[in-house]
């Protein structure tokens, strides 16, 4: 059997009320689909009304908010008394379109504004003493942040100091103290009356916006779609409605940048989606600041010239493909360096770029289903500094809060953290980990959490269906795409496909209904599908070519019930990958441990079968890998009938070769016995293969012919010279042990190494002894 990765967790499904179910009526929403509703907490006519039709009325009033109505007539002082205005914004996606908002809305109120991005790697995040003393110096008499503020005590003091009020907008947790600036727009302050939290800052700017304009600046909707989706907040409420209209905006409006930009990744404007932004065009922003300058993100944004428009996105086309070859290159990197055995990765290197960190060690995670954390080393070798990112089960930001004396600078929260720290100090917070997973007696076997929408019937898994799981969209945090499970289908057309045979694709089959399926990085596992029956976890989608509509599912996960037979035969097949964990490589003969490439191998070596039964229970071992063959085949079902284990992987070298030399002839031991009398002695050191060319006979027969004769008494050896008995005792060839075995040997490897692994596996599970 095949675990899944994750650890599944199936709503529990709700008899739905008599008056919910007529409002599903009116609508037209499939029962299923409206369990789905009801599980994202849309309970009531208003909420369904406002979740499937969002309207400008259901935006929240901005003067709400904490100090809006002193931030706002300050931004108007400013731009009546001709003040110069500086929008501080951040290096992300959010803080790119944060910007180029506030910035568009105080140019139409006739604004005197420029802008400042922070450049990661020399400003760092948020408000900058130096930056804000060289744009004072400057005549900046105002300055607005966005999408960053409430941490910057130094910077903020410094500019109030001087005289230049700080209006900080700003979206972050709240610390406990915030700065003493002239006013801070912020959804969560304490003292502020606004109903939802969890805008971006991106939203925040869109308030003050719209407080500033007097009315609702729908055209900016493009821009706060874009920060809202690739900020990773969640998308209900408001967010959602900002979204929903922004797509809409994007659709069918003309910002020259983002039309460019959009043509350039290759996503049709009238399809964008949330997931075309989320993954296309967020990434390409994030970019910019992940591997310099942020401010081209801006310029793209506002201006009217194509020209510049396609200069500006080719550019930016260019950083995120650099930025994807780098992330590939570390993450690389960073598997080499893992040991399978921890139950949290810290990995750390000199010359990994800071920028891409974070993605890395949410990839890692995927991949290995632990927490991991990935850090840079800086050229000097003392300082490290990266991201972490956590399973569910590990509450990393509580982790190493703990230890947080061992950071220069530490910040987070559950699932993600930022770090810096002296490179010393690596090795005691992998120790307290690991000491914080046992104090606490988390199961880190369990792993992420995956929630299961609903079980699903393949034959349910119509383009119907799917369409009508759009009303959903748009997903996000909060409001995740449906994950479905289909169990107990049987699993056909099984193929790797793209580069390196890295994804799988193939077709699930249920009482007489199919449905097309792709899982993605998954290529390495297309054995572990090939057998039994398997429960698929995935999101339903369509697959469009040539004007045909196929249902599909993306995989996220799968289970294999039952035990599997994985073939490892032939020399192409034993270089491949087996999993350690929880793993024992048997041997019938020791001098074939050469063939076990793991040097840290769990082996057993055959005596027999109690004390491998015995060896098995005691190591917990759940996969056995068959490295050689044994005299007799039936030893081998024995062997998996005696210890249950559910993962077999047959290997079966040989070194002799018994079935393709075969057994030699009368006449060629003939050949042999009358070669050794004549010779009296042959040094087999140094003339075996003299004497097996000369015989004509291959090297590894000759040397069981002369163990045939050396077991029936005919020969000697002492040092490796063979010596001839004088008249010995004229005894059969078949008398000879080494002459049964072989027989038998020959018959085993014929059955183990060149049957097809189906029927060694009805054979093992089903069918009489062989």
């Amino acid at each position: 059997m095949k675990k899944s990765n994750y650890q599944w967790q199936l709503q529990t499904k709700t008899e739905l009320p008599v008056e919910f179910i007529e409002q599903l009526k009116k609508e037209e929403i499939n029962p299923l689909i409206g369990q789905l509703l009801w599980h994202r907490n849309i309970r009531t006519e208003e909420a369904l009304r406002k979740f499937l039709h969002p309207t400008i009325e259901d935006i929240y009033d901005p003067f709400l908010m904490h100090d809006m109505e002193k931030a706002v007539a300050r931004i108007q002082q400013a731009v009546e008394a001709g003040e110069q205005i500086l929008v501080y914004g951040d290096y992300d996606a959010d803080g790119i379109t944060s910007t180029t908002v506030m910035k568009e809305a105080i140019e139409l109120v006739g604004g005197m504004v420029q802008y400042f991005l922070p450049n990661r790697f020399v400003h760092g995040y948020g408000p900058n003493k130096d930056v804000f003393a060289e744009q004072i110096e400057q005549g900046v008499q105002l300055i607005v942040t966005v999408d960053n503020g409430v941490a910057g005590h130094e910077a903020i003091n410094y500019a109030m100091a001087q005289g230049v009020d700080v209006i900080v907008t700003d979206h972050h947790e709240l610390p406990e103290q915030l700065p003493e600036a002239y006013a801070i727009v912020h959804p969560r302050h304490p003292q502020g009356d606004y109903p939802f939290g969890d805008l971006a800052g991106v939203g925040v700017a869109f308030k003050v916006a719209t407080a500033l304009l007097g009315e609702l600046p729908i055209e900016l909707l493009d821009l706060v779609a874009i920060g809202t989706i690739a900020d990773l907040v969640s998308l209900t409420d408001e967010n959602r409605t900002f979204v929903k209209m922004g797509l809409q905006m994007i659709q069918t409006g003309d910002r020259i940048g983002l039309d460019v930009l959009l043509q350039e990744a290759g996503v049709k404007k009238e399809a964008v989606s949330e997931e075309s932004i989320g993954f296309t065009i967020g990434p390409r922003l994030n970019a910019l600041g992940r591997l310099g300058e942020a401010a081209p993100g801006v310029e793209l944004m506002t201006t009217f010239d194509e020209e510049q428009a396609l200069e500006i996105a080719k550019y930016i086309d260019q950083q995120n493909n650099e930025r994807k070859d780098i992330v590939t290159t570390i993450a690389k990197e960073a598997l080499d360096l893992i040991d399978t055995n921890a139950p949290v990765h810290i990995l750390a290197k000199q010359g990994w770029h800071e920028g891409v960190l974070g993605i890395v060690a949410g990839r890692i995670m995927q991949e290995t289903g632990k927490p991991t954390i990935i850090l840079a080393i800086d050229e000097s070798g003392t300082t490290a500094k990266g991201s972490g990112r956590s399973i569910s089960v590990l509450n990393l930001y509580e982790a190493l809060n703990e230890v947080r004396e061992q950071f220069t600078h530490f910040g987070g929260h559950h699932m993600a953290a930022g770090m810096t720290l002296p490179v010393e100090n690596i090795p005691f917070v992998q120790e307290h980990l690991v000491h914080f997973i046992e104090k606490n007696q988390i199961d880190m076997a369990n792993g992420q959490e995956l929630l299961i929408s609903e079980s699903l019937a393949v034959s349910q898994a119509t383009t119907t269906f799917i369409d009508q799981l759009r009303i959903l969209a748009p997903f996000g945090t909060d409001n995740t795409v449906p994950t479905f499970v289909f169990k107990e289908i049987t699993p056909t057309q099984i193929r790797q496909i793209g580069a390196d045979n890295a994804h799988l694709k193939f077709q699930m089959n249920q009482e007489g209904a199919q449905l097309d399926a792709i899982a993605f990085q998954m290529g390495p596992q297309a054995d572990e599908l090939a057998q039994g029956t398997a429960d698929v976890a995935g999101q339903l989608s369509i697959n469009e070519w040539n004007g045909r509509k196929k249902p599909q599912l993306m995989v996220t996960d799968f289970a294999v019930s039952g035990r599997q037979l994985f073939d490892f035969r032939g020399k192409n097949n034993q270089t491949k990958p087996i999993p350690s964990e929880a793993t024992a490589y048997l041997l019938f003969d020791e001098k074939n441990q050469k063939f076990i490439s793991d040097p840290t191998a769990n082996i057993i070596v055959w005596s027999n079968q109690k004390e491998l039964v015995e060896a098995v229970s005691q190591n917990q071992i759940e996969q056995l890998v068959f490295v050689d063959c044994p005299v007799e085949a039936i030893t081998v079902k024995e062997i998996v009938e005696a210890t249950e284990i559910q993962r077999i992987y047959m290997m079966f070298i040989s070194p002799e070769e018994a079935y393709l030399n075969g057994m030699a002839s009368r006449e060629q031991f003939a050949t042999l016995y009358k070669f050794i009398l004549q010779q009296k002695e042959v040094n087999l050191r140094s003339q075996l293969s003299k004497v097996a060319n000369y015989l004509n006979i291959q090297e590894k027969l000759l040397i069981f012919m002369i163990q045939v004769f050396f077991d029936l008494g005919f020969v000697t050896i002492e040092s490796g010279v063979l010596n001839s008995i004088e008249k010995p005792d004229n005894r059969p060839l078949t008398e000879s042990q080494v002459y049964q075995q072989r027989l038998k040997k020959i018959k085993t490897e014929e059955f183990l190494l060149y049957s097809d692994c189906q029927t060694i596996q009805q054979w093992l599970w089903n069918e009489e002894d062989k």
